[in-house]
């Protein structure tokens, strides 16, 4: 059965601008702006969407009627949410590195990057059964583990992929695997 998955990311936040572990903070109003102007894929079988604020308000903004999928909510960055990168690596700098060295680490005492692949690539894989377009609106997090999943490759890869505010990645299920899909 094949499946086309369409991810967009949330717009942007104060968080994003300020390098802060995401809150369930709104989108800026530039963002919101910046969505409603863009041109949401024509049609689906199925949208849904984050629990977040920022990814319900990006999908409003699209025109899109989108269920919750707990499925997609971000990394669970526990202790560290709301808290500045910066500030993080002056107070505890070992365990810093520690989680962006070794996916399977969680100081923050939330998600390690491996559960976090492991939830998105379980759901892929179960939205794959089903076939059709899915328009999943989301996190930069979620979008870099569904491409280390698409991709088989290490976790480790994850940080080496960049996803901006309200970037769109497409990708294609035969139903025994996943491809990215790049197209003009």
């Amino acid at each position: 059965m094949n499946t086309r998955l369409t991810w967009i990311c949330h717009g942007a936040t104060a968080a994003n601008r300020k390098a802060l572990f995401p809150l369930d903070e709104p989108l800026e109003d530039k963002a919101a702006e910046e969505a409603s102007g863009m041109a949401a894929p024509s049609r689906a079988d199925r949208i849904v969407t984050s629990p977040a604020l920022r990814a319900r308000q990006t999908a409003q903004a699209l025109r899109l009627e989108a269920r919750i999928d707990q499925a997609l909510r971000d990394c669970d960055h526990g202790r560290w949410a709301g808290r500045s990168i910066a500030a993080i690596e002056a107070e505890e700098p070992e365990n810093l590195m520690a989680w962006m060295r070794d996916p399977e680490a969680a100081p923050h005492g939330g998600e390690s990057l491996v559960d976090l692949r492991t939830r998105v690539g379980g759901w892929m894989d179960d939205e794959s059964a089903h076939g059709g377009h899915v328009i999943a609106v989301s996190h930069a997090a979620v979008i870099r583990a569904a491409v280390a999943h698409v991709l088989q490759a290490p976790i480790s890869c994850f940080w080496l992929v960049d996803v901006e505010p309200l970037a769109i990645v497409r990708m294609t299920s035969n139903g025994r695997r996943w491809a990215l899909r790049f197209q003009r």
